[in-house]
């Protein structure tokens, strides 16, 4: 994921000083809202409920007025995507990306008054203790990390071997939950130093809520919400959706659970009865953050369309006014290529022509015959730049066979495989797509 670059300090300001007059209009308090340039990754609200901060795949977090709907200021600090924000208790938001760091700001300032380093990879997400005074992140450098919010070294938490997708606190304040790729889900004491308990699920974990009894709620890659006990035991598991969940959120009363998908849908469940009371359908591109507002009744969604859209979970509809014409979906005049069921995936990162140029990853118009790391227009990391990879159908079979992290170390796509058969029908559908 690329920041803005403009090509001097006057045109940097133009720019910004732009944007913020075409976002920060006044609309109706009760609109959906738009104003980031990629799809929105992630949500928070403050603590007096006034304020929403978004962070997305366009590098960028935004603070908005929850009353006027409109955008306060743009937030430019991280090198990638920010892939989580917080809000903490004395006012300030936090923000982490794609570049390992992990941003604290005070509201109207224009550059981060603190900045949390050491993660190697990127930090997905972000928790705040219940006393608000250690914040939590999770990392795809394979740890969870505590944070002194008063100064002073992060706690290392070591133990997932891949992923680390989600971290949350127990409402008492006494442990960590943390959950994986790799299935596990871990239960972290901070009074001591001991060891984390740790839960084997039949998943790949995504994210990870706790309720305001203590129950913990993990959602995985199959599509399935497993519930546990305080403690840290399996009671019972909901198949919440037909394809991958990757965002949770828990209301204020822990009433009702929100899961949402990769294909865009949002299973509302029953806390107490542990059932999917409804699913909301937005325009079918991921749906890659959900929050409840305050009120219990609000729900949040951030998607691949860049929108940030309210519900009425009471309902099932949305609140406000709805844009009347939703943006193309680029897959449209392939629904018979089976490949491209599986390149939906990923067309939240790249996209198939030219015209449309990068998104969190570059274009992959003109893909085959290429060496990697030399598509003009797009800022390539230097590991890559190094590699000698020319793409074929060979080689990008290789790619998803082996992984990112293996086959081309030091690339900021997020790591996966895909089986034999799939591979091939993604390659077959890629040939036709990419051609410029």
């Amino acid at each position: 994921m690329i920041p803005l670059v403009a090509s001097n300090a006057r045109a940097f300001v133009l720019m910004t000083s732009l944007l913020i007059s075409l976002i920060t209009a006044p609309i109706a308090a009760e609109a959906q809202l738009r104003g980031h340039g990629g799809p929105v990754r992630a949500l928070a609200q403050s603590r007096d409920g006034t304020e929403l901060l978004s962070g997305s795949f366009d590098a960028t977090a935004i603070r908005w007025s929850l009353a006027t709907g409109a955008a306060q200021q743009v937030l430019r600090f991280h090198d990638g995507a920010v892939n989580a924000v917080a809000a903490l208790d004395d006012g300030r938001f936090a923000s982490s990306g794609e570049d390992g760091r992990i941003a604290v700001w005070q509201r109207g300032q224009a550059t981060p008054v603190l900045v949390l380093s050491g993660h190697s990879g990127p930090v997905v997400q972000l928790a705040v203790a219940p006393d608000g005074k250690t914040l939590a992140s999770a990392s795809w450098d394979g740890t969870a990390r505590l944070w002194p919010l008063a100064g002073g070294p992060p706690r290392v938490l070591e133990g997932h071997n891949q992923n680390v997708n989600g971290v949350a606190f127990t409402p008492d304040g006494r442990a960590l939950v943390s959950v994986g790729y790799d299935g596990t889900l871990r239960l972290w004491p901070l009074a001591d130093a001991g060891p984390a308990r740790i839960l084997t699920l039949p998943s790949p974990l995504n994210a990870v809520v706790v309720g305001s009894r203590g129950t913990i709620i993990a959602a995985g890659a199959t599509g399935k919400v497993f519930f546990l006990s305080p403690e840290g035991n399996l009671e019972g598991e909901l198949e919440a959706a037909a394809a991958p969940l990757i965002a949770l959120a828990i209301a204020p009363d822990a009433g009702r659970i929100a899961a949402s998908s990769i294909k865009g849908a949002v299973a509302i469940i029953d806390a107490a009865s542990r059932r999917v009371e409804k699913t909301l359908v937005g325009p079918g591109l991921p749906a890659w953050s959900v929050l409840f507002l305050a009120d219990g009744r609000t729900l949040l969604t951030g998607g691949g369309d860049r929108v940030i859209r309210r519900w009425n979970v009471e309902t099932g509809e949305h609140v406000g006014e709805v844009a009347l014409t939703e943006p193309a979906d680029t897959l449209a005049g392939f629904e018979a290529e089976p490949g491209a069921q599986v390149f939906r995936a990923c067309v939240a990162c790249h996209t198939l022509k030219a015209q449309d140029g990068p998104r969190a990853g570059p274009t992959l118009a003109g893909l085959f015959g290429r060496r990697i790391a030399t598509l003009p227009g797009y800022d390539f990391s230097p590991a890559l730049k190094k590699l000698n990879i020319v793409w074929t159908p060979d080689t990008l079979s290789k790619l998803f066979e082996l992984g990112p992290a293996a086959y081309t170390p030091g690339s900021k796509m997020p790591e996966q495989k895909v089986g034999t058969e799939e591979r091939t029908d993604l390659i077959r559908f890629l040939e036709k797509a990419t051609r410029d």
